[in-house]
C-alpha cells in the first residue's frame, strides 16, 4: 500500500488512478436508439490492422490506450481468435467509430475489456445503445460478475457514465506506467492534456 503524501514518479513515466468498478446483476437499461446511419456490427475475429486502427482512433490519441497496440502480432492474434472474446464495432456510414469488447475467458464473468467511441460519436448517444447492447449480452451468459476499469487519463465523463449503466465502483488502485509517447508506441502529439515530460533522468 502507498503512504499518504506525495510520491516521486521516474523519469519517462506516468502515474493514473485506476478505479475497478462491477455489477452482479442486469442493471435496468437506459432507452437508446442509434443515430442514423450507424450500425452495430458484430466482427468475428477481426483483422489486426483493422482492430488496431479502431483501437488507436478510440483510445490511444486521446486517452493512451497502448496494451494492445505494444502486443506482438502472435499475441494480439490468439486473443482476437479465442472464442471467449466477442468484439462489436459501431460503424457511421461504413467506417467503424465505435469499439466494445468483452471477455468471457474467466468462468462466471464478464469483463468489459475496451469500451468507446471516436469523435464521429461521442455525444450522439450512441455510447447508452452500445452500453445496452453490451449488458444485455454480458448477462446472456452464466456470469455473476461484469466488471470494468477505468482510470484518470480517460475521458473524464468515462467513470460518471460507468455509474449510471449500473456499475458499482469496488477498489481504487494506483498504475505506474512507462509513457508510450517516449517509446513510440504512441506519437509525441498524442493525449495532449497530459503533460509530456522528459524520459531523462
Amino acid at each position: 500500500m502507498l503512504t499518504d503524501g506525495f510520491h516521486k514518479i521516474a523519469p519517462g513515466h506516468l502515474a493514473t488512478v485506476v478505479t475497478f468498478l462491477e455489477m452482479q446483476a442486469p442493471a435496468p437499461l437506459r432507452p437508446a436508439q442509434l443515430p442514423d446511419g450507424v450500425t452495430l456490427r458484430r466482427v468475428v475475429s477481426p483483422d489486426t490492422d483493422w482492430y488496431r486502427d479502431l483501437y488507436y482512433r478510440v483510445g490511444g490519441l486521446d486517452w493512451l490506450w497502448t496494451s494492445r497496440l505494444a502486443m506482438s502480432q502472435a499475441e494480439l492474434r490468439a486473443i482476437l481468435d479465442d472464442p471467449g472474446v466477442l468484439v462489436w464495432a459501431l460503424e457511421k456510414d461504413g467506417t467503424a467509430e465505435g469499439l466494445l469488447e468483452l471477455d468471457f475467458r474467466i468462468a462466471d464473468e464478464c469483463e468489459l475489456a475496451f469500451f468507446g467511441l471516436t469523435k464521429a460519436l461521442i455525444g450522439s448517444g450512441a455510447g447508452r445503445f452500445l452500453m445496452n447492447h453490451a449488458i444485455d449480452t454480458a448477462w446472456s451468459h452464466p456470469i455473476s460478475r461484469f466488471h470494468v476499469h477505468t482510470c484518470t487519463f480517460d475521458s473524464p465523463q468515462a467513470l460518471a457514465f460507468y455509474r449510471r449503466s449500473g456499475f458499482t465502483p469496488v477498489r481504487q488502485e494506483v498504475e505506474i506506467m512507462a509513457d508510450p509517447r517516449h517509446g513510440g508506441a504512441l506519437p509525441p502529439e498524442a493525449a495532449p492534456q497530459i503533460p509530456l515530460f522528459s524520459g531523462e533522468t
